[in-house]
């Protein structure tokens, strides 16, 4: 339990360090993800890394969804 921790607090630093855009709400999804997959069938590397990819695609989701509200609002004050 503390190695899978351990090497997953690692992976997540190291996604971080490389590239912090990328990494945005991966951290929360793979925290999540892990906790999930541990209690469902000890798969906690598998829900954490499930957990990532989901915490970015619904960052990038986001991301997408304020600008075009700013695109919205630049054109309604012209």
């Amino acid at each position: 339990m503390k190695i899978s921790f351990a090497v997953l607090a690692v992976a997540a630093l190291a996604l971080t360090a490389a590239s912090p855009a990328d990494a945005k709400g991966c951290l929360k999804g793979a925290v999540v993800g892990g906790v999930a997959g541990h209690y469902a069938g000890h798969h906690g590397m598998l829900g954490a890394a499930a957990g990532c990819l989901y915490g970015r695609h619904r960052a990038k989701e986001q991301e997408r969804q304020q600008q075009s509200q700013g695109q919205r609002g630049q054109g309604e004050k012209l």
